[in-house]
């Protein structure tokens, strides 16, 4: 399982450091042979060979699904990209590589040759993927290839410097089922003394010679999420990262580029890729001066150095990187695929996330025993399958100025500890789950007082706090042990089935003075590698725990940390017209199938908006339902919408969270109507959401057009909540769904509608 994370080797130089190198050490060991199992096992079994190598033109081959991949070693041994796009026949050959001419005198072939992964030297002008200053001030690398070899679906290719001993091993291994393609780079520094990586990238894609490319890519802020910008691909750099220590809502890793005018968003050629690191990361889409455009993507250089000692190899984080010619709705639907068969714990076969209910907006702070109980019983009563108690249980916490960082039951709160409010959870047929926040800490705590030097700070400099908090350094050997022992404590001695792993701030003042100078940069990687391997080991001790990515919102999600997490959450927003458009950005890139949607109360308090019970369940509906209102403000009607509501949704809940998506009409663009369908792996069933903002002018809402059925199977038709027009038939063929369509009874703010297609078997015709 832990392939999505990186790892290096140590080896002894600083006393203090032994246990954080031997740390490093183990998990290294147990990520290489759980890698090869992951390449060989996980992958799927492809029809023909993964990987092939022409010996005679030097070319490596990759197909799979729909994908063909190649790369190649040219006369000067440079490892350059051949083809990425639609998979050719499996007697289609490609010729040798050959280095490009020089554009003139002032760009050499290095620059305007599309390579796979370039050092920085010898008038390289375009982005690196790799720049090393070397102990005497040498910052030349000129990287060619040495060997290669092939392990099942496991592309391993070697290159070498041209005269020092730093060596890059480069990773390919194709999903069989989907054609993305997983890419990471090792950086082995076999000289007599250390060196510092300046630059580092997993990877650079190389797409064909043009001029026509659009780029796609997710902006936001908090309650602002999930953003897509459309921008066309020009001469020069476009650069998406984050700073702030995490991934970050600002930019999200994951591009897609598509050319203009090629088809809606359902055809079309697109090239798409996404980082599987949860630390500051960069991505830079270059459109060279030959047209050329090359995406490379790696941890962000701004702030970055990362010494290697002597016999020390320092693993990327991986960049994958997919081909659709279905438009950037197919697009995403790989990712979907290879999301929950591939990358999500469990995969093949992800639980279904459970129908959820969280105390926050009842109780906030004031959780107490009784108030949690009665809540509870509540919650049974509409169907809710998991209960989660949030912020406030633990130490002195009363507001958001105190306690974090004391992970010990409050003693007022729950004089008897959890246990009574677990074993009345469970009584009602409920899971229970429970909110920490394990890489914060509250100036006013216990342990912020015993242990000032565990946050990250740069010595005698002001000490920045965001929402009363400071960020413990995790990178530390010590902070790592304190947060996992903690955590292992509180789920051995509780029964909990689910941890909200909440991270409600962005670092400042990245410092780490416990190590020399020379190495502190190190925290930026350190820090990630730390919370990656206390979530390996949570989930090893304690498999049947599921854990939930929360950052303010969804400032914490990428493949990364999904590796290791079984939903996130998607923002703090959850006014559900907001949402529309928030989780439309969110499933460009991922899963319906993990992303958290909450029913809450109306008004909200973002934009104070009135919106029906129904409506809030609808736009939920469309991910993993979850429910957050005051229930304790709650009449009879309301439950008796949300029980019916709960139980429609457990009806369509495996379509909806593991079937492909099909956005009909997006709510981008300011539209007054959006419009999503999903259709069952298998074809058998389809769910329809359809939402207006205002009608106008007697206008009618849009005709329907639905896709992905079988247009020579006969489907029924069943409404939801009686939006359907009067003349739609009660059965039809696919063919008839998606090409007359069908019509919604929707007028008026704010109103929504959702209907159901099931596939009739031969005897039901």
């Amino acid at each position: 399982m832990m392939y999505a994370m990186w790892s290096g080797v140590s080896v002894d130089r600083e006393r203090s450091r032994a246990r954080l190198r031997r740390t490093m050490s183990m998990h290294l060991w147990l990520l290489l042979g759980v890698t090869l199992l992951s390449a060989c096992g996980r992958w799927g079994v492809a029809q023909s060979p993964a990987v092939h190598y022409d010996e005679a033109r030097r070319t490596f081959r990759m197909d799979a699904a729909g994908t063909t991949y190649v790369l190649g070693i040219n006369q000067q041994k440079q490892l350059q990209a051949l083809y990425w796009g639609k998979r050719l026949g499996s007697r289609d050959q490609f010729p040798a590589a050959v280095q490009s001419p020089p554009a003139a005198a002032f760009d050499q072939p290095i620059t305007t040759t599309p390579q796979e992964f370039v050092g920085w030297g010898g008038g390289l002008y375009v982005e690196p993927d790799l720049k090393i200053t070397f102990p005497d001030g040498n910052r030349d690398l000129a990287l060619q290839y040495l060997s290669h070899t092939i392990q099942g679906q496991l592309l391993r290719i070697v290159l070498k410097d041209v005269s020092r001993e730093v060596y890059v091993t480069l990773e390919y291994t194709m999903d069989a089922e989907t054609g993305i393609l997983r890419r990471a780079a090792e950086i082995q520094n076999r000289t007599n003394a250390s060196f510092t990586i300046e630059q580092v990238s997993a990877a650079t894609w190389n797409l064909p010679r043009g001029t026509d490319y659009r780029l796609r890519y997710l902006t936001g802020r908090w309650a602002a999420e999930w953003t897509v910008q459309e921008r066309a691909v020009q001469p020069g750099k476009t650069v998406l990262e984050s700073r702030r220590g995490t991934t970050g809502a600002q930019n999200n890793p994951w591009f897609a580029i598509d050319r203009l005018g090629t088809g809606g968003p359902e055809t079309g050629s697109v090239w798409f890729g996404a980082l599987g690191w949860s630390g500051s990361w960069q991505i830079t889409v270059e459109q060279d001066l030959l047209q050329q455009v090359r995406v490379s993507g790696g941890p962000n250089s701004f702030d970055f150095g990362y010494r290697l000692g002597k016999g020390e190899t320092f693993k990327t984080p991986p960049f994958y990187g997919g081909f659709s010619q279905e438009g950037i709705g197919g697009a995403s639907r790989l990712l979907h695929r290879f999301e929950v068969d591939t990358l999500l714990p469990h995969a093949p076969k992800p639980t279904l996330r459970p129908v959820l209910y969280n105390s926050w907006e009842a109780t906030e702070f004031r959780v107490d025993e009784a108030g949690q109980m009665a809540l509870a019983e509540k919650a049974a009563t509409i169907g809710v399958e998991r209960f989660v108690m949030d912020d406030g249980w633990f130490g002195q916490r009363k507001d958001d100025h105190a306690g974090l960082g004391d992970w010990y039951v409050n003693k007022e709160k729950f004089p008897n500890g959890l246990k009574p409010l677990i074993d009345k959870v469970h009584g009602l047929h409920m899971d229970f789950g429970l909110w920490v926040e394990p890489e914060m800490v509250n100036p006013d705590s216990d342990l912020y007082r015993k242990h000032p030097d565990w946050v990250l700070n740069f010595p005698g400099r002001p000490r920045t706090e965001a929402r009363n908090q400071l960020v413990l350094n995790l990178a530390r050997p010590d902070v790592r042990a304190y947060v996992l022992g903690f955590l292992d404590k509180l789920l051995t001695e509780n029964d909990i089935a689910f941890l909200k792993w909440d991270y409600n701030r962005n670092w400042s003042e990245p410092g780490w003075s416990a190590v020399a100078p020379d190495d502190e940069k190190r925290v930026y990687v350190d820090f990630i590698r730390n919370l990656y391997s206390i979530l390996e080991e949570l989930r090893a001790k304690h498999p049947r725990v599921e854990i939930e990515s929360c950052s303010g919102g969804g400032s914490r999600v990428d493949l990364g940390i999904m590796h290791l997490t079984d939903e996130v959450w998607t923002s703090d927003n959850t006014d559900a017209y907001d949402r529309l458009l928030i989780q439309n950005g969110f499933t460009y890139a991922y899963t319906p199938a993990v992303m958290m949607a909450w029913v809450t109360d109306s008004p909200t308090w973002v934009n104070q908006r009135t919106l029906s019970l129904e409506y809030r369940f609808l736009s939920s509906m469309q991910g993993s339902l979850g429910i957050g209102a005051n229930l304790n403000k709650w009449g009879p009607e309301d439950f008796a919408t949300a029980k019916t509501m709960v139980a429609h949704y457990k009806a369509i809940r495996e379509t909806v969270q593991r079937g492909s998506l099909y956005r009909l009409i997006t709510p981008e663009h300011e539209s007054e109507h959006s419009v999503t369908e999903s259709v069952a792996r298998d074809g058998s069933a389809a769910v329809v959401f359809a939402f207006l903002h205002s009608s106008r002018e007697l206008y009618p809402f849009p005709r329907i057009y639905l896709q992905g059925l079988d247009a020579d199977a006969t489907y029924t038709v069943a409404s939801l909540n009686g939006k359907l027009a009067t003349d739609t038939p009660e059965r039809a063929s696919g063919a008839y769904w998606m090409s007359r369509g069908v019509d919604v009874l929707l007028k008026g703010d704010f109103q929504a509608a959702a209907f159901t297609l099931e596939r009739q078997s031969a005897a039901q015709k």
